[in-house]
């Protein structure tokens, strides 16, 4: 097996922290932006999306600080568009679960044939990505 660069993994790992951090507040607010017919089941959804951005945000600090990193105390930057329709809000949690993607997707890159352990989280972050990517499709259907 190669030898891990650490230094690049424990920023790589940091960006994604801070970027799952970024989403927690993100999908926080856009779940109070919901309003009309559907509102409970897409803020339960949303909700649940923050839930899981914490968690994952966490699991990414522990592996950082497990390879002697030091976690970050900032979020990666949120841009507030003002739009809040339903298609908007969705339209927005795609992009975000992408760029998610894209970070896990880079770590993988980085740590693939070095660390089966690392390997094993960045696939398991991609698998969900994708997930909440085809769900997020999915709801969009409707607006197109």
């Amino acid at each position: 097996m190669k030898e891990i660069d650490i230094k690049k993994t424990c920023k790589l790992l940091d960006n994604i922290m801070k970027y799952e951090l970024a989403g927690v507040v993100r999908y926080t607010h856009s779940a109070m932006m919901v309003s009309g017919p559907y509102r409970i089941p897409i803020v339960e959804f949303l909700q649940a999306q923050a839930n899981e951005s914490l968690l994952h945000a966490q699991e990414a600090g522990e592996l950082l600080s497990g390879l002697e990193g030091h976690p970050s105390q900032k979020i990666a930057e949120i841009e507030e568009t003002h739009q809040h329709s339903i298609k908007d809000i969705l339209e927005e949690s795609l992009e975000h679960e992408l760029f998610a993607l894209s970070l896990y997707n880079e770590l993988l890159k980085e740590v693939e044939n070095k660390s089966v352990f690392l390997e094993e989280f960045a696939r398991n972050k991609i698998g969900q990505e994708e997930q909440h990517s085809l769900e997020l499709r999915k709801m969009l259907r409707d607006y197109s």
